[in-house]
């Protein structure tokens, strides 16, 4: 049967060949490790970091004898993702096992899900943008399926000159494969749908999507094709850990199937690798199809199966998740820019809500945009490092709203309390740093100003503009203590400047 995409060609979405324009075609196979203590199959521990082969059970290590018990947290969390994916829950699915051979997974076969995934088709929105008029498009891209499957070992061959390693921790893991539609059409949108994605597991909990400690990484699905026309042979990506390397190999895959087609040669279906210090992808082995791995029902399981009530009970403990809470705060007040940045990261929304808890919300999101994110990002720092909490942020608001301070000050006793730490209110009292309100005392900074520059006041009342001028330089004579509001009643006052 051949596939036709019935979507209306984008232009916008395609990229440029050498002499045509082709269309590119992306699917995703995400590989998110489920949040749980245990493996999927075993009690032995997940935990991230621990000496080789620390964390192998019996059943891991595939000893005679030793049966798989299934976790049942682990269930939970793929429902909870299938429910955050707004996809459907199957109520019955089954355990097969993919047979195939690796060094570092020693039972010589999976167990995974084929026919009967435990989620069936789903749904997630993805803003891409913005384009150079500052707008940002909404595009839904499907999901195919989610099911779960045991993660393999890791071969290291850096440790001898003769011989390679295996660490068995990671063997028996849970792991959710996340699959996409073949809906994606750009770079851009790729790596828009792998961010959204794995802020919804994030919110959720189900995954910490922790890609360079490989708990999150993709596969890659690339094919190239003339706008509207049959989907081309594709290729396979493996194992890409960074959504700007996943961006990277769906570009050089592209480019290098487009100048093997315009040459008049045929693509390969075949899995490759990205090299990200040469930034172009490399063959690894021919494409396997489904029925290479001669998939077949785990006997050793029998078929999980559980009720809608269950599924309803996991539902209804659901936190908020990103879509539904930029929503929010759009209909409280903020841009629909603002709310996306704020909801990008769980932990920012939960910053922000502190801060604005009380508070005036466009405030509250300009201090945590612009002042918090800007020095994290200009120090390299997650929002879990902020030296800066919620009550501190808030504290500075609330000195400016009650006019103690001017904004111009509120800057640098943020400044302070990032260095520093402290009360804000008791660094502004013990450091002299209230604004002067005086009008007496501001008054009398104003007519030296226009004492010092006549030349200039005499040209403020052609020029109404440069009274701005005046008030900058009020506020520089105060150390920006001065009352801007007065400053500037004042200036147009004595300036005569209606």
């Amino acid at each position: 049967m051949t596939l036709i995409d019935t979507r209306t060609p984008d232009p916008k979405r395609f990229i440029a060949g050498t002499t045509d324009d082709w269309e590119i075609i992306i699917g995703l196979e995400v590989h998110a490790q489920v949040t749980s203590k245990s493996k999927l199959f075993s009690g032995a521990s997940t935990e991230f970091g621990a000496e080789p082969n620390a964390n192998v059970s019996l059943v891991d290590a595939a000893m005679p004898g030793m049966l798989p018990v299934i976790n049942e947290e682990c269930v939970a969390q793929a429902v909870r993702t299938g429910l955050g994916l707004n996809a459907q829950i199957n109520l019955r699915s089954v355990f097969d096992r993919k047979n195939y051979f690796y060094p570092d997974l020693p039972q010589g076969y999976q167990i995974s899900q084929f026919k009967d995934p435990i989620v069936g088709e789903g749904i997630v929105t993805v803003s891409v943008g913005p384009d150079k008029q500052g707008n940002f498009e909404d595009i839904e891209i499907g999901v195919e399926r989610l099911h779960l499957e045991q993660d393999a070992g890791k071969s290291m061959h850096d440790q001898h000159p003769t011989m390679s390693f295996v660490d068995l921790n990671r063997t028996g893991v849970a792991l959710m494969e996340i699959v996409s539609k073949p809906d994606l059409r750009s770079a851009d949108e790729a790596k828009a749908y792998i961010t959204k994605l794995r802020t919804i597991l994030r919110y959720l909990g189900t995954c910490d999507g922790n890609m360079d400690e490989g708990s999150m990484r993709a596969d890659v699905n690339v094919s190239v094709r003339k706008p509207g026309g049959d989907f081309g042979t594709r290729c396979e990506i493996k194992n890409v850990n960074s959504i700007r390397f996943i961006g990277q190999a769906i570009e050089s895959e592209a480019r290098r199937q487009i100048a093997i087609l315009e040459d008049g040669g045929t693509i390969d279906q075949e899995t490759r690798l990205f090299d990200p210090a040469k930034g172009e992808t490399r063959s690894m082995r021919s494409k396997e199809d489904a029925h290479d791995y001669r998939y077949f029902p785990d006997p050793d399981l029998l078929p999980l199966e559980f009720s809608q009530a269950y599924v309803d009970q996991l539902k209804s403990d659901l936190p908020e998740l990103p879509d539904a809470k930029r929503s929010r705060f759009i209909g409280e007040g903020l841009s629909a820019y603002d709310a996306s940045i704020l909801v990008s990261e769980k932990a920012i929304a939960d910053f922000f809500e502190q801060v604005a808890e009380g508070r005036d919300s466009k405030t509250a999101a300009n201090w945590v945009i612009n002042n918090l994110l800007g020095k994290l990002n200009e120090t390299s720092q997650e929002i879990e490092d902020t030296p800066v909490s919620p009550d501190q942020v808030g504290g500075i608001i609330d000195l400016i709203k009650e006019g103690t301070i001017s904004g111009k000050i509120a800057k640098d006793l943020f400044d302070i309390i990032w260095e520093e730490g402290g009360d804000p209110a008791e660094i502004v009292e013990s450091r002299g740093m209230k604004q002067v309100t005086d009008t007496g005392a501001i008054e009398a900074a104003v007519d030296e100003v226009i004492a010092a520059n006549p030349d200039k006041a005499e040209q403020a009342k052609e020029k109404p503009n440069l009274a701005g001028w005046f008030v900058g330089q009020v506020m520089k004579a105060s150390g920006g203590k001065a009352n801007p509001q007065a400053v500037q009643e004042l200036v147009k006052q004595k300036l005569g400047i209606e």
